[in-house]
């Protein structure tokens, strides 16, 4: 019986590449296209051999085209990620976000590929009417001047996309929203490396930690281990044309979320705040229980997944 292929759009990325690692185990091939853009090539070090790396921009329809032939299934991760490139490349985000669905979707009708799985974000929330939030939450773009919603609106247009044709074309096509992933070796660009990166340089003479925002906004954060987990559910038992929330409904202000991080390296920290950016949300929280139905439970504490990303990172 011959092997299933998939095909990893973003799959070097933190998520991506631990993805694959799910994907090896579950005795399918793989491929991989990512243009490398962010240098991760090292996340994929212990499945190298084991996959085909393609490199190539996710606007390239050509070059995905190519790579998509004789593929099964397409799991589509390729974007701009971390807070700073919201606002500093709104419109490398919107390209990114705009011309990459609409690759993945013309690709996988030319190459006949009827199965999709397509990440979106807790972002399409922005602030919620309701926490936790589930599935059914309105999305929005609060200010279409500010360039955050580039983020939130790419992966809004993504879902409209990906559920209008995937009505018509396509026999299995899964939507889910991560929320706060965590773990070693996700790069810089998220809090809990950026609260660990700092968090080495206090001191006794030198205990300012500085915050955005008043230290009450909340956040959930999920352990890799657990998200693969919750993600290896939606490839066995995740229902056509269904979005699933894929997070931890655990709580914790991002003043505590610091203070945590701080008691793990033994550091002692005065905390220092400042303005949130525009456009950030006061609290996310997501309800799970529609990926609980399939038999999802989290099983990592977040003080334990604290102590293995701060020894990685350490």
């Amino acid at each position: 019986m011959k092997k299933k292929t998939f095909l990893v759009t973003g799959g070097t990325g933190f998520i991506g590449s631990n993805i694959c690692e799910l994907l090896i185990r579950k005795k399918y091939n793989v491929k991989i296209f990512d243009n490398n853009s962010r240098g991760n090539l090292g996340k994929i070090r212990n499945i190298k051999k084991k996959i085909k790396f393609i490199k190539g921009d996710i606007r390239n329809e050509k070059l995905l085209n190519k790579a998509i032939k004789d593929v099964d299934a397409v799991i589509h991760l390729a974007y701009i990620n971390g807070t700073k490139y919201f606002y500093s490349k709104p419109i490398l985000t919107l390209d990114i976000a705009v011309k990459g669905i609409l690759n993945i979707i013309n690709c996988c009708i030319k190459n006949k590929i009827k199965e999709v799985y397509l990440a979106s974000s807790s972002e399409v929330y922005q602030m919620p009417n309701k926490i936790p939030t589930n599935e059914t939450e309105t999305l929005k773009i609060p200010n279409i001047y500010n360039p955050r919603y580039s983020y939130g609106g790419g992966k809004i247009l993504t879902e409209l996309m990906g559920i209008h044709y995937g009505k018509k074309y396509f026999k299995k096509l899964i939507i889910f929203r991560p929320h706060n992933v965590y773990g070693p070796n996700m790069g810089n660009e998220h809090v809990i490396p950026e609260f660990i990166n700092r968090m080495k340089k206090i001191t006794k003479k030198r205990k300012f930690f500085l915050i955005k925002g008043s230290g009450n906004e909340s956040r959930t954060f999920m352990y890799i281990d657990d998200f693969v987990s919750a993600f290896n559910f939606l490839i066995d038992k995740g229902k056509h044309l269904n979005i699933y929330n894929i997070g931890d409904p655990k709580e914790i202000k991002i003043k505590d979320l610091a203070k945590k991080i701080a008691k793990i390296l033994k550091k002692r920290i005065k905390l220092y705040r400042s303005k949130i950016p525009e456009g950030s949300a006061r609290i996310r929280c997501p309800d799970i229980k529609k990926i609980n139905k399939l038999g999802f439970s989290s099983k990592v504490k977040l003080e334990d997944g604290l102590a293995r990303t701060i020894d990685w990172y350490y």
